[in-house]
């Protein structure tokens, strides 16, 4: 278990640096005024999309319905348990959110500004907080 655990978390972390990192990119992305600066910023995000933030985000799943499946007598009766899959699931939306905007910036037909991308790329450590405090402190 604390193998899978291990690995959990480590998927976890390389998860959330990729949602901190993706809407950053789109902020950048919005204010480049040259062709050659958007056509790296398309790579950049399609690297770290598909190279990263979704491979982490299967494993997070991986392992995360492993441990329960291992301690589901535990965590099913949970209250903690249950409030942290909501966040995930939120976070989940957003991570395919990242992927519509990151569609639309890819095609050059995304009408958001770089200040609604600042604003939006604070959500994930908004999330992150309420699940680390669910995990570690287990409230009831």
């Amino acid at each position: 278990m604390l193998w899978i655990k291990a690995l959990h978390i480590i998927a976890v972390i390389t998860w959330m640096a990729a949602l901190f990192y993706l809407p950053r990119l789109f902020v950048y992305h919005t204010m480049s005024e040259d062709e050659i600066s958007r056509e790296r910023f398309k790579i950049m995000e399609r690297k770290l999309l598909r190279g990263i933030a979704n491979p982490s985000m299967i494993a997070v799943f991986i392992f995360g319905i492993w441990m329960s499946w291992l301690g589901w007598a535990y965590y099913s009766t949970q209250g903690w348990y249950w409030c942290k899959l909501v966040l995930v699931a939120i976070l989940t939306g957003y991570h395919h959110a990242c992927i519509a905007y990151w569609k639309q910036l890819r095609d050059d037909r995304c009408t958001k500004s770089h200040v609604f991308f600042r604003w939006f790329n604070e959500f994930p450590v908004l999330l992150l907080v309420g699940i680390v405090i669910l995990v570690v402190v287990k409230p009831n």
